[in-house]
């Protein structure tokens, strides 16, 4: 939530110096605004001032979605190079839980892209628990190494949420590992909460920021190989607010197969500006415009789905914005992410609690400042909202 606030008030100080190309894109929203205007008569049905509204409030989230999702770039060597290794990454060998574990080799590919495919390997794992468990919908929840706080918070809340309508939900957490001072205490404190618990699954690849691609393709690779016969996944923040019950019922009436939905977005205008923290030049991604793509707060894919993007991504460069990532691999397959059921079903700022208002979506951000355990234990008491 720090960096959202932080990207949240650099873009607020960059607001004049939109490109030409985004001047573009609001000319034609306004454009099409006064064309439908003109055939009201033609189409009563329609409702011009409520499509004028709706379409506002999207620009303005992809806007803001400039401000969400971009990393602050890390010191990195860029040797001006995008070859990384070709390799297959699901491993067949049994995994087993193991104290220690390599770093994968850093070959930098530059400021923009990261190491992906690459022969990661798990070294704390749950191979079985999906097969024992045979999960609807599988959580994985993309965490840091030391931030056993949110981790103990979900398993209190609605990481807790284990059977729904009569479906099995499994919660994972997936982890890269800690570098630094310490990070051989915290890798042995993992290992006690991975004997406890039986939730967390680590791979060898450094996890910081930038590595939240090389993080979410991972989940991928482990999807693919350990809980492939499961219905859905869903890759969720550490730091929402879940409604366990109307995603399930969600997914109860979803489509099987090449299915990605979330808080879905088009026109994602990629920056140009060298001076932004959040320039991608024209070598690394030409297009204007990203492909649509859900927002990496919380997107739910069918579990065909894994293998596909695990596979397409040896086609297309690893960029280091995740969720414009998967939505780059979804353009390759030819599939288009599904717009949920309803608009007020995802949120990317947060919502302030009111227990009838978070009983009709199904995920949203929350405050750093917010008691998710009150707010959890209010919203589960018995009794109308």
């Amino acid at each position: 939530m720090k960096q959202r606030q932080e990207m949240a008030d650099d873009q607020s100080r960059s607001w004049f110096r939109i490109s030409r190309t985004q001047y573009f894109a609001i000319i034609l929203v306004i454009g099409g605004v006064f064309f439908i205007y003109s055939i009201r008569e033609i189409t009563p049905d329609w409702n011009p001032k409520k499509w004028m509204e709706n379409q506002s409030s999207n620009l303005w989230i992809i806007l803001e979605r400039q401000k969400q999702k971009i990393i602050s770039l890390h010191s990195v060597v860029n040797d001006n190079s995008s070859t990384h290794p070709r390799t297959n990454n699901m491993t067949s060998a049994p995994e087993v839980k193991t104290e220690t574990a390599a770093v994968a080799p850093h070959v930098s590919p530059g400021p923009y892209l990261v190491e992906y495919p690459y022969e990661y390997h798990f070294i704390i794992n749950e191979p079985q628990k999906c097969e024992r468990e045979k999960p609807f919908v599988v959580l994985m929840v993309p965490v840091a190494p030391n931030n056993r706080r949110d981790r103990d918070i979900i398993r209190s809340t609605w990481g807790n949420d284990r059977v729904v309508q009569g479906k099995v939900v499994t919660l994972f957490f997936l982890l890269g590992l800690q570098t630094g001072p310490g990070a051989e205490q915290v890798q042995q404190q993992m290992l006690q909460e991975s004997n406890k618990h039986h939730d967390l699954i680590q791979s060898n690849f450094v996890d910081c920021y930038k590595n939240l691609t090389i993080k979410t393709m991972v989940i991928l690779e482990w999807l693919t190989a350990h809980c492939s016969g499961a219905s859905y996944a869903m890759k969720i923040d550490s730091d929402m607010f879940l409604n366990v019950h109307n995603l399930v019922n969600m997914l109860l009436n979803a489509q099987k197969t090449n299915y990605m939905t979330g808080l879905v977005m088009g026109w994602g205008t990629v920056v140009r500006d060298p001076s932004s923290k959040w320039y991608v030049p024209s070598d690394i991604y030409a297009p204007a415009f990203y492909p649509v793509y859900a927002l990496g707060l919380g997107y739910i894919m069918s579990l065909d789905l894994p293998k596909k993007l695990t596979e397409a991504s040896r086609h297309v460069k690893a960029l280091y914005i995740e969720d414009v990532y998967l939505g780059m691999l979804m353009h390759h397959l030819g599939i288009s992410p599904t717009y949920s059921p309803s608009g007020d079903y995802f949120h990317v700022f947060p919502l302030a609690y009111n227990r009838c208002l978070f009983s009709r979506i199904v995920a949203t951000t929350t405050h750093p400042s917010t008691n998710r355990v009150d707010i959890w234990k209010d919203f589960k008491k018995s009794g109308p909202c």
